[in-house]
């Protein structure tokens, strides 16, 4: 089984920053597109940030040139630097990944999800 486990949320003023990670862990034979996605209260979930097994990325116009998504292949892990947050950033934050465990096919995983709330 795989599990995704986000941390790094909290509360943080407008203009601040903020590092979520995703370390995802189990019996993992490959790890390929990892995302973000957020979800404010009322709204559907959106697509944040991609990132391909090989490092290239993708961002919603929404948060290009403020967030950096990256990964570290050898920890399994994601990153998501988040600088000039703004209120509208707020929502609960999920990563997701492609993941083909030890001996299975190709599935779609997701964390339980991290808080991020901007606010002075």
């Amino acid at each position: 089984q795989v599990q995704l486990v986000e941390s790094g949320g909290g509360l943080v003023q407008p203009g601040g920053s903020l590092r979520l990670s995703c370390a995802a862990s189990g019996s993992i034979r490959s790890m390929y597109v990892m995302r973000w996605h957020r979800q404010a209260p009322g709204k559907e979930r959106e697509l944040v940030a991609v990132i391909m097994s090989g490092g290239n990325t993708y961002y919603a116009d929404s948060v290009k040139g403020r967030f950096t998504i990256s990964r570290d292949n050898a920890k399994n892990t994601m990153y998501l630097q988040m600088n000039s947050l703004k209120p509208e950033d707020t929502a609960v934050y999920y990563c997701n990944a492609d993941v083909t465990p030890l001996g299975e096919g190709l599935n779609s995983y997701w964390g339980q999800g991290t808080q991020v709330t901007v606010s002075s």
